[in-house]
């Protein structure tokens, strides 16, 4: 378990420290947990809750499409028989299957300094904290160089790293996505824990090419030669951020205006409409 006397000493890492609030959230559906990120980024963004570190899972497993990701890519008769759900999330990005893996999302404003600037350099300071939470658990990771032309873009988002997202000899490991507006960002990204990332191939329309996928992208597991826990994950990923941005991590909940927006998201993120917008 965590505990918030781990996250009480300061480290010097060229910002001022700043109190953030940690949110551990159990596994659950993939439209409340799209509809509970939004729902912090926008009290955040108003000014009624402090900027927020978010560590979460999936269940049952669940596709998620970018924001701007046609629905024609998925296919949502493959992904029934098997039991997944569908969402789609409110930041860009391509497809991932979501299963066996640690979520996070932080939600800041963009005043800042740990994102100040454009998209880009708000990742690049992000995964500091990414970069600093998987060399703690024995990784040898890099924040990527160069981002891909989009005209070579397929479907899955671990195919091809993004700017600043974290890869290991050349393979992706961390893929993340965000939302800007309203005088805030909200950022959320995967860590794959274990098991075979080609298994969204078969969900796709045409399917992926699974070998592509093996060869360009890894699990942590596979990444540090052991089975990691998601507890152990989310402790390394909470102390990543600590360390790298100069926080002081105060564990805590959703507000009770946070829990009543969330409700109303659900219905949202868990629409038709919404899900197939594109």
């Amino acid at each position: 378990m965590l505990r918030a006397a781990c996250y009480n000493i300061a480290v010097m890492s060229g910002y001022e420290l700043a109190i953030w609030r940690l949110i551990l959230t159990g596994a659950s559906d993939g439209a409340r947990q799209m509809a509970v990120d939004e729902a912090i980024w926008r009290a955040v963004a108003a000014g009624q809750s402090p900027p927020t570190l978010r560590l979460y899972a999936w269940e049952p497993p669940c596709l998620s499409l970018g924001r701007h990701q046609a629905v024609a890519e998925v296919d949502g008769e493959a992904l029934w028989a098997a039991g997944y759900g569908l969402v789609r999330r409110p930041s860009g990005g391509r497809a991932i299957l979501h299963t066996d893996e640690l979520t996070y999302s932080v939600a800041v404003g963009l005043d800042d300094p740990r994102v100040r600037g454009g998209v880009l350099e708000s990742c690049r300071r992000i995964s500091a904290g990414l970069l600093e939470a998987v060399r703690r658990l024995g990784v040898e990771a890099v924040a990527h160089q160069g981002s891909a032309s989009r005209s070579g873009l397929g479907p899955v988002c671990f195919e091809t790293p993004g700017e600043f997202e974290i890869t290991v000899a050349g393979r992706k490991l961390i893929g993340s996505a965000q939302l800007r507006a309203e005088g805030a960002l909200l950022q959320h990204g995967a860590l794959p824990l274990r098991g075979d990332l080609a298994r969204i191939c078969p969900f796709l329309r045409p399917p992926a090419d699974p070998q592509t996928v093996r060869a360009r992208a890894t699990t942590l597991e596979q990444a540090v030669g052991r089975a990691v826990s998601w507890d152990e994950a989310a402790a390394a990923v909470a102390e990543g951020f600590r360390r790298a941005l100069n926080l002081r991590l105060e564990i805590g909940d959703l507000t009770s205006q946070e829990r009543e927006q969330a409700h109303g998201l659900w219905e949202k993120y868990s629409s038709v409409e919404w899900t197939t917008r594109l």
